[in-house]
């Protein structure tokens, strides 16, 4: 703790003396505040001057920083992002989170929202799928951390992750394609049109992509599709329709026993393999948007979304879905004065409803056998929600804010002939709440921002986790937490940084344990738990083409004086997570990146703090030619040593040999891959 506090300060050290500085500098792409680099392209110039207006940790990611590497899925998009644990499970499924957010769920996303050009990837009760969103097809990515996603509504602790579309007007050309091969069976083409005609734009684009995988039962077959039609109407006028689609078809390879991965990590666990487990879904979703400036001082920002989506899901059974949700927000944004003091602000709502058709069968070797529960699950929910800054003096902002939510479930089940334990059933249950936030933000003449801010994040449990039975729902109550963050951000001399130290107090924080591989994760509320920790950022610019990037998270997550766990750590995500990349760019257009990633302590599996998953450390290469301003070509090579580790972990009650919750990180691979651009 002693030396990472020091490290901390020594950071932070380098905010103070740049103070006194006059020189204002440009903003960069991953970190905030920084310099202009060829991966900052000026279309995200917006989003980085619209994030530096928030009182906390942010960050934008174009593009460019990961368009010549190889980029499948959100760990690849997200992994230079400060404080975000982005770590694959199989395939598409990424555990993400954002200072413990939704580290009890055992599968997909909770706790944090993902969104795309603002509308929620997230269904109406919370429950998210990162698999559906595709990086090639993301512009670029704006990461609120904790309460400072407050302009999207809500209240979740991890915050929000929103994906902006390409569109006719933000790329940098207009016929694009790309190849990628590699090691694993994978093959993947990319194809992306974008015009402009006057006041209209238009862009179009599809991705294939193919791969047997690391691991026996893990072979992938997916498409995306992305389409944008824009009409201006004068400067910052716009209306926009967006339509996107996916169809996602991945076996899943399953955790495996501590014995299992020791014998042979490429293995599937016996069940998955014996029951062809697997995650099939096609969906559909559209978008109606806008941005629209109403006078010098107010803008309007709004959308009305639909989703569609139809899964079939093979696994302890098979799990036949069909969902629809529907929403739309609004955001009025402000800029003037107040009592003769600068001021801006935002205010706005977020509605949205969803269904879900919902069928669970007999899984005979991924076929489906006999019909085994039939229910119909509602989700309802509503944000009203508002902040303003307002600037005491010239570089002092006083911030405060809130957002009220009030959310629903309704879930109905029906007999099913043969199976006793159905019944005719309606369950519902409503939330409510009121979570508010104070800040402080100062900013320099040089650019360099200070800033603390206090939130109160909550978020009320998912249909998933709520387990509802013939007796109703189970007694999981809404997850509430207080988090204090403080911070700097900016330049001095070749140095950008980006540090946050933050606290949070939870209570009835949502945890799940793995019971067996047959049966359902099952949900509890601790009493009380806290999340602590450090996110941190330094880009060093050493001499002129040569870069050290680097980013740690420290996540000290725990029992708070529980009477069956006392101040145990909690599992999934390591204390300490570190990488680096170290570029060279020749003038010739060449480049060379070697990078580590280094989870640098042993992972918990469980609660009683009895098994651990062992640290580990793996080295990359990346380097590429940009051969003119058409032609670019890269090679990606990953985990060079073949290192055998554990990349994540299912949390158990007391983990043994025998206990089914390691996967395995793939083994050494390359991919190279070629774009050609017009």
């Amino acid at each position: 703790m002693k030396t990472l506090l020091l490290a901390s300060s020594a950071l932070l050290g380098l905010a103070l003396p740049s103070l006194a500085l006059a020189q204002t500098t440009p903003l960069d792409s991953v970190i905030v505040t920084g310099r202009r680099d060829p991966e900052d392209p000026p279309v995200v110039a917006g989003a980085r001057q619209r994030l530096s207006e928030t009182p906390g940790a942010v960050s934008v990611i174009s593009q460019e920083s990961y368009a010549r590497r190889s980029a499948l899925a959100l760990d690849d998009m997200l992994r230079d992002a400060p404080g975000v644990y982005a770590q694959r499970k199989w395939g598409g499924d990424v555990r993400i989170s954002i200072r413990g957010s939704g580290i009890g769920n055992a599968n997909h996303n909770r706790g944090l929202l993902l969104a795309q050009d603002g509308v929620s990837l997230n269904e109406a009760d919370g429950y998210g799928d990162s698999q559906i969103a595709d990086p090639l097809l993301t512009r670029y990515t704006e990461v609120y951390r904790g309460g400072n996603a407050l302009r999207f509504g809500g209240a979740l602790l991890g915050g929000a992750i929103n994906m902006v579309a390409p569109n006719g007007l933000n790329s940098p050309f207009s016929i694009q394609g790309r190849l990628e091969a590699g090691s694993f069976g994978l093959h993947r083409e990319n194809l992306q049109l974008a015009h402009r005609a006057g006041d209209w734009d238009l862009f179009a684009a599809v991705t294939n992509q193919r791969q047997q995988g690391w691991r026996s039962q893990s072979q992938q077959n997916i498409q995306f599709t992305s389409f944008s039609l824009g009409r201006t109407f004068g400067e910052e006028r716009e209306v926009r329709l967006i339509v996107n689609g996916s169809n996602i078809n991945q076996e899943i390879p399953g955790a495996l026993t501590p014995a299992q991965f020791a014998a042979n990590p490429r293995q599937p666990f016996p069940g998955n393999y014996a029951n062809d487990q697997g995650r099939n879904q096609r969906g559909v979703r559209a978008s109606l948007q806008t941005r629209w400036r109403l006078s010098s001082e107010v803008v309007l920002q709004g959308a009305v979304y639909a989703v569609w989506k139809d899964l079939d899901h093979p696994i302890f059974q098979v799990i036949d879905q069909e969902s629809r949700n529907f929403g739309g927000f609004g955001r009025l944004e402000w800029n003037g004065k107040l009592g003769g003091l600068r001021a801006d602000g935002f205010m706005g709502a977020w509605v949205r409803a969803g269904d879900m058709d919902s069928k669970f069968w007999l899984n005979l070797r991924g076929a489906r056998g006999a019909l085994q529960s039939n229910t119909l699950q509602n989700a309802t929910a509503t944000d009203v929600f508002a902040e303003g800054r307002l600037f005491v003096t010239e570089r002092l902002a006083l911030v405060g804010g809130a957002s009220w939510g009030r959310a629903g479930r309704d879930y109905t089940s029906y007999a099913v002939p043969g199976v006793a334990s159905t019944f005719n059933l309606v369950r519902e249950k409503n939330y409510d709440w009121l979570a508010p936030r104070v800040g402080l933000l100062w900013e320099g003449m040089d650019g360099v921002q200070l800033f603390a801010n206090l939130t109160k994040s909550v978020e009320p449990p998912n249909l998933g986790a709520m387990s509802p039975t013939n007796t109703g729902f189970a007694p999981v109550a809404a997850q509430k937490a207080w988090t204090a963050e403080a911070g700097a951000r900016g330049v001095k001399g070749p140095f950008t940084f980006d540090i946050t130290l933050y606290r949070a107090w939870l209570s009835d924080e949502m945890l799940q344990y793995t019971v067996a591989p047959n049966i359902p994760a099952s949900v509890f509320n601790a009493d009380k738990t806290v999340h602590q920790g450090l996110e941190a950022a330094l880009d060093w610019r050493i001499v002129p083409g040569l870069r050290l990037r680097q980013t740690y998270t420290w996540s000290d997550f725990r029992f708070n004086g529980d009477v069956q766990y006392g101040d145990n750590r909690l599992p999934i995500v390591p204390q300490h997570f570190y990488r680096a990349e170290l570029r060279y760019d020749h003038a010739s257009g060449v480049f060379i990146a070697p990078s580590i990633e280094w989870s640098a302590s042993d992972i918990w599996v469980d609660y009683v703090n009895l098994t651990r998953a062992k640290s580990y450390a793996v080295l990359n290469l990346n380097a590429g030619w940009t051969v003119n301003n058409r032609v670019s070509v890269f090679v990606d090579a990953r985990n060079l040593a073949n290192k055998r580790y554990v990349s994540n972990v299912q949390a158990a009650i007391r983990a043994n040999a025998n206990t089914q919750a390691l996967w395995p990180g793939d083994g050494r691979g390359v991919t190279a891959g070629v774009t050609v651009g017009f």
